[in-house]
């Protein structure tokens, strides 16, 4: 069986763009997005200058990442190598381009599904060769079998010393350059005009996020810094979007205070019944936190469908779904959760619900916490992203979602004119989710020396950058030092009424406000 790769001589390439446009034409690829693109990169000063090419593409990786994370099978790998995707399953979730580590894919904004280069897959099968190989005057693009011995690409990397992108991501990629600068394919060494300009225009960032010195206070801005040391600046480059945005800082907070909810009544309920807290337990709570649990997993729902980019192909996540992607898996736990919730509130709607509840609840916990936690392992399938690939991920969306109960449990049991049963319960568990939060956040975030400098920029971006006003002052001081702080000072056990309901709204607040800094900034370091 052909095992197809490229072998990209950047000794050759005079960057004319040609490979661009034959892509453009025979893939009818739209305007504003591109499957191949040639990176420009200036070194030195004038005279002393000298600018280098990097054609930029898939890298179709023996082990793509953007298959793995694909919950329909979109996007899937043939038995030659070439990772293909099919516009007719896709449901347009971004989930592939959140794990791509070389930005190839996008959004076609025709027809709202994921596309990227295919090889020209239609011209292999009848046997041509890919546009772009046939199109290119200094014969720099080199296309093969892997597996042909006889091949010019197997000759190529046998006998020349060859590059590929990021092989820290272990993808295996099969794109491989020759005599390529290092400054083309890292952009750890690359920098930016601060102000965006490039050779022809700027770049647009309403969508793309700021650059990376950008609202970064110190005495030498980082692109200076960089490039003293590399003297590599970029001069051209093609626009990436950002592909998950509100709707998954929303999701993830209307998640935590869903899982959040029926956890904080089950930890309530088991202390009582343990004899670790004074019963009994409030039978509005017993059928009250399913259903604030219900609707907010409901909202949570809405949020994930309005993200998509065909909203109405939302069932195929549960129809077609692709086992390895934790989208796909996280769906059928919350649509079981779901079910379990409802089972309970129908209990209580038909008269039975004090008898089965105990049982039912035991049975739901488990699904909560997976509810609550299975976000971890999807970002964690999102290897594009650093500052997502944290082991300590899961126990932080759970100390989310704990959190999150214990402050929605507050206004609600001050609506049914119990406040005083649950808020007992409720002040020592918002402490303590509070100060792991801090542990987990300031330790080994803010103050952790990250071995990865992709991770490093973005905690730079959420600590320093354009989102460190909401982080400092909505996530740690609003959201964190001040609720804890008010119940330090007046004593945990007993504060007032106004107190408990200004700790509550400011928790919530503060949980959504790391949401967003944490999904954005994770998202803002440039990847090609």
């Amino acid at each position: 069986m052909a095992n197809f790769t490229w072998v990209i001589d950047q000794r050759k390439c005079i960057g004319c763009h040609a490979c661009t446009t034959a892509c453009k034409s025979e893939n009818e690829v739209p305007l504003s997005v591109d499957r191949t693109w040639v990176k420009y990169v200036e070194k030195g000063d004038f005279p002393n200058s000298q600018r280098h090419f990097g054609v930029l593409r898939c890298n179709h990786c023996a082990n793509p990442p953007c298959v793995h994370i694909c919950p329909t099978t979109a996007m899937f790998q043939r038995p030659d190598g070439i990772v293909e995707f099919d516009k007719d399953a896709c449901i347009g979730c971004k989930a592939c381009i959140a794990a791509c580590p070389y930005d190839a894919i996008y959004i076609d904004p025709e027809s709202h599904t994921a596309a990227k280069c295919n090889f020209c897959a239609h011209r292999l099968d009848v046997g041509l060769e890919p546009a772009c190989v046939v199109v290119c005057p200094e014969e720099a693009l080199i296309f093969g079998d892997l597996e042909d011995p006889l091949s010019k690409v197997n000759q190529l990397i046998g006998r020349e010393k060859t590059q590929v992108r990021k092989p820290e991501k272990n993808t295996d990629p099969k794109c491989f350059y020759i005599g390529a600068d290092e400054a083309v394919l890292n952009p750890d060494v690359q920098t930016y005009d601060e102000s965006g300009l490039y050779m022809w225009s700027n770049q647009r960032e309403e969508k793309h996020g700021a650059h990376l010195d950008k609202n970064i206070p110190s005495g030498i801005s980082l692109s200076s810094a960089l490039n003293t040391v590399t003297g590599a600046r970029v001069a051209y480059d093609v626009h990436h979007d950002i592909p998950w945005a509100q709707y998954v800082s929303l999701y993830l907070w209307t998640k935590s205070i869903s899982s959040g909810a029926f956890l904080f009544a089950w930890m309530l309920w088991s202390s009582i019944q343990f004899g670790f807290v004074p019963g009994p337990m409030p039978l509005w709570l017993v059928w009250g936190a399913p259903a604030i649990s219900f609707i907010y997993l409901a909202v949570t729902g809405i949020l994930l469908i309005a993200d998509l980019d065909r909203p109405e192909r939302f069932w195929y996540i549960i129809a077609r779904p692709q086992w390895k992607s934790w989208l796909a898996i996280g769906s059928y736990i919350i649509l079981g959760y779901s079910v379990l919730l409802a089972a309970i509130l129908g209990a209580f709607v038909f008269g039975f619900g004090m008898q089965v509840s105990p049982w039912l609840y035991h049975i739901t916990m488990p699904l909560a916490v997976m509810t609550a936690v299975y976000t971890a392992f999807l970002f964690a399938q999102a290897k594009a992203r650093d500052m997502w690939q944290s082991p300590a991920l899961p126990l932080h969306l759970l100390q989310q979602a704990v959190l999150a109960g214990a402050c929605v449990s507050i206004p609600a049991a001050a609506l049914m004119g119990n406040l005083d049963a649950i808020a007992d319960f409720a002040r020592p568990t918002i402490v303590g989710a509070i100060v792991l939060h801090l542990v987990l956040t300031i330790g080994g975030e803010v103050l952790t020396e990250h071995s990865s400098k992709a991770k490093q920029r973005a905690v730079d971006m959420m600590v320093k950058g354009p989102y460190s006003k909401i982080f400092w002052w909505g996530n740690i001081v609003l959201g964190s030092a001040v609720p804890l702080t008010l119940l330090l000072v007046t004593g945990f056990a007993a504060p007032s009424y106004s107190i408990d309901m200004i700790v509550a709204f400011l928790g919530l607040f503060g949980l959504l406000a790391y949401e967003h800094c944490f999904v954005m900034a994770g998202q803002s370091v440039r990847l090609s």
